[in-house]
């Protein structure tokens, strides 16, 4: 938590493909930042880099007049608009899920971002790096990324195949 990373999901709405999943070093934050500045020193805030790199890598992947879905983080707004300036972009709050007794499930009917986030569902599952537990943590950012493209693959040609 003192040294945490960002990774940026990208998935096509209605097959679930991973187009990509870049990683970003980001500064700690919440009660951790001392404890972190004074233990590792200042971090640099990679995300907008990293996005801005991706975006330009899978610009042309894209189609011209895609529909670009994305939570409601307002740095993505900006980026999009500038690397597929004829997309249209639909942010969306997070909803919660469902307090007990239902996981992962939304109280929704609908959730637009579905695909993202059963993708992440998917990568929490799938790659023990991500487990939300403190006995798998990755030590070096490209282990985490050589692991996120083994499983990106995996995802891609096998799970897929399987109706996962």
């Amino acid at each position: 938590k003192c040294k945490p990373l960002s990774v940026l999901v990208a998935v096509a709405q209605n097959k679930r493909w991973i187009l990509g999943l870049p990683v970003a070093e980001m500064p700690a934050k919440g009660l951790l930042v001392k404890k972190a500045l004074r233990k590792y020193g200042p971090r640099k805030d990679e995300r907008r880099i990293v996005r801005r790199q991706f975006f330009e890598k899978i610009r042309p992947q894209i189609s011209e007049n895609a529909t670009i879905r994305s939570d409601s983080n307002p740095h993505y707004g900006p980026d999009v608009a500038e690397y597929f300036p004829k997309a249209k972009h639909e942010q969306f709050l997070g909803v919660r899920g469902a307090i007990t007794g239902q996981g992962e499930l939304k109280k929704t009917v609908w959730d637009p971002l579905f695909g993202v986030n059963h993708t992440c569902a998917m990568l929490r599952a799938h790659v023990s790096r991500l487990i939300r537990k403190t006995w798998n943590t990755t030590k070096l950012k490209a282990r985490l990324e050589d692991h996120l493209v083994i499983y990106a693959y995996y995802h891609n040609t096998e799970l897929l195949k399987a109706g996962a």
